[in-house]
């Protein structure tokens, strides 16, 4: 299993439009993929532009299915839309 954190440099006043379209679109495409584990997105407490979000899939080339469908495609430019910066570190789950 694998865990990937994706750091995100929210646009300041984008906020909510992240958020939004984690739980409208995002989060509802990723879970239909197969390999999907679970995806949690988290807000930093002291600067609230700053995201993380934490997917799991079954393995490397399940998030790459996932990474390369159509579904992610698509959202991939109203993502982008709402952020200046991201980071990405990925995680093998060992226990």
């Amino acid at each position: 299993m694998i865990e990937r954190h994706v750091t995100f440099n929210v646009l300041p006043g984008r906020e909510q439009a992240f958020e939004r379209l984690f739980v409208e679109e995002y989060k509802p495409a990723m879970s239909s993929m197969p390999g999907f584990v679970r995806v949690e997105l988290l807000r930093e407490q002291e600067d609230p532009t700053q995201y993380q979000m934490v997917i799991r899939f079954e393995s490397l080339e399940t998030a790459a299915n996932w990474r390369n469908s159509d579904q992610h495609q698509a959202l991939k430019p109203k993502i982008k839309a709402l952020y200046n910066g991201s980071s990405l570190k990925v995680y093998d789950v060992v226990a």
